[in-house]
Order: C-alpha cells, then sequence, then structure tokens
C-alpha cells in the first residue's frame, strides 16, 4: 500500500495536480504512523479505521482546496472536537483563484473574504482610477484591463471562482461569455432580478444556450437577507461553499443527521 501510495504522489507531483498527504502523528498505536494520500476525486491509504479515513479524508479535502498545510485532530472515530489523534495534512497545490470583475465597495469585501477563503484573488477592471491596490489592498493581483481581454488568458480550472459584480452589460456580457467557455466551479453575477433578465437576454442574443446560463448563479449568493457589501460577500461565499459541497444551504438547526457529509453520527 505504502508503494501504491509513493507512485501516485508521485504521479500527481509530475502532473501538477493537487494533492495531499495526511499522516498520523500523535495518536494510538494502532493508528500511529498512518498515511492517506488524497485527491479531490480519490484517496489511498489508511489510519486505522473506516470511520477515522473518512473524517481525515474530508478535512484533508476542505485544506487541499486552499492550498493549506496544518495539523488536525480528532477522536479514534473520527470524532470532531477530540484531540486523541494528530493529523498532519501537507497539501501540495498552489491556491484556487478567485477571479472578481468590477472594482466597486462590494468587490472590496469579496476579495476580503475570498483571501479569508484561501484564494488566491484578483481584481479586474478596465477603469484605471477605480481598480486600484491603495482600494483592495488583500488582494493579490489588481489589474486594469477589460474583463473579458484578461480572461481569455488567465489561469481557470474547476477550482476557479469567476465573481462578476459589474453592473454594466458592456462589461459583464462580454466577460460571462468568456467565463462560460472555461471549467470554473463557480460563476457569480451580481444584479437585481430585472438586471439578470436583462442580461440573460442579452447572453442567449451570444448563442448561449439554457444549459450554459445555469452555470451562472445570478443574482449572486444565498438568500440570507445581506444588504451591505460585507453581509453580501458573506451570501457570495456561502453560495461558493454550497455549489462545491452540493448543498443547498439552509439552517443546520432545521436538518437531521451528521454535520459533515460522510461523518459518523
Amino acid at each position: 500500500m505504502k508503494g501504491e501510495l509513493l507512485s501516485r504522489w508521485h504521479a500527481s507531483l509530475a502532473e501538477q495536480a493537487p494533492v495531499a498527504v495526511a499522516t498520523v502523528i500523535d495518536g494510538p498505536e494502532d493508528t500511529l504512523g498512518g498515511k492517506i494520500l488524497v485527491t479531490p476525486e480519490t484517496h489511498t491509504g489508511t489510519a486505522g479505521n473506516e470511520d477515522l479515513d473518512r473524517a481525515i479524508v474530508e478535512a484533508a479535502r476542505g485544506l487541499l482546496e486552499g492550498g493549506r498545510t496544518e495539523t488536525v485532530h480528532f477522536g479514534p472515530q473520527g470524532q470532531r472536537r477530540m484531540e486523541d489523534v494528530a493529523v498532519f495534512v501537507q497539501s501540495f497545490a498552489p491556491p484556487p483563484h478567485m477571479y472578481v470583475f468590477g472594482a466597486i465597495d462590494f468587490a472590496s469585501a469579496v476579495a476580503k473574504v475570498g483571501k479569508f477563503m484561501g484564494y488566491r484573488v484578483t481584481v479586474c477592471d478596465a477603469r484605471p482610477v477605480f481598480a486600484t491596490r491603495d482600494r483592495f489592498p488583500t488582494a493579490d493581483e489588481v489589474v486594469v484591463a477589460w474583463p473579458d481581454e484578461f480572461l481569455k488568458t488567465a489561469e481557470v480550472d474547476k477550482r476557479s471562482v469567476i465573481c462578476v459584480l459589474t453592473h454594466d452589460p458592456k462589461f459583464d456580457v462580454p466577460v460571462l461569455v468568456e467565463a462560460l467557455k472555461t471549467g470554473a466551479g463557480y460563476i457569480g453575477a451580481m444584479g437585481s432580478r430585472r438586471t439578470h433578465n436583462n442580461r440573460t437576454a442579452r447572453l442567449r442574443e451570444e448563442g448561449i444556450t439554457d444549459e450554459q446560463l445555469a452555470r451562472i448563479s445570478s443574482p449572486v449568493g444565498l438568500d440570507i437577507g445581506a444588504r451591505t457589501p460585507e453581509e453580501t460577500a458573506i451570501a457570495i461565499a456561502a453560495e461558493i461553499i454550497a455549489v462545491h459541497t452540493g448543498h443547498s444551504g439552509g439552517r443546520l438547526a432545521e436538518r437531521s443527521g451528521p454535520i459533515h457529509a460522510g461523518a459518523p453520527k
């Protein structure tokens, strides 16, 4: 098993594919030294039992999503909020990209939340008076360019997030057309329902199909009653997580069963 784990690790590194290695560094004797190699789709190895393996894989994928390396703790059967088992998770992946188009006040809040979530954040706007480092100090990159032209050469994969906050058809329609050509895992567009309907009509005129339109989250964000830029950024962040995990949102207090998918009850 260790030979298979090592060969898969080398293969992932050679392909520059995201991969994490989780190693039990403290815990009961039957778990100590256990290793699990984790990718976004598969895993190899064991830490001693299925429940613990499941918890470790879930945690490792969360860390891998943000390209983070940390030590996490569980109970002997994968229980959370317990310290019996310490697992060192080393991620081999660059942070995923978040592209924020439209240098408005809402964009500043979205950039802050995106950075907090572990994304490499790029803010792009064609207007140099708005797209400045002073206005977006938390962004990794601030670009003055037409959004659609920038996106044509940007690095986008299924971990990438695209947030279109421009509110202007001459900006948002072309960039959404380009966004739909990518494999981005999340595409969101801000605006009222009237704006959304007008934008949808324009996108259809550009040849965008209903299947493609279904990829756009618009109006953007979960319905939590957000009004301020900061509240809206939280609503957008929550939707990004929900889309990624396949959840629909809603209150945990009104649900039954385990909180985390695949977690022991």
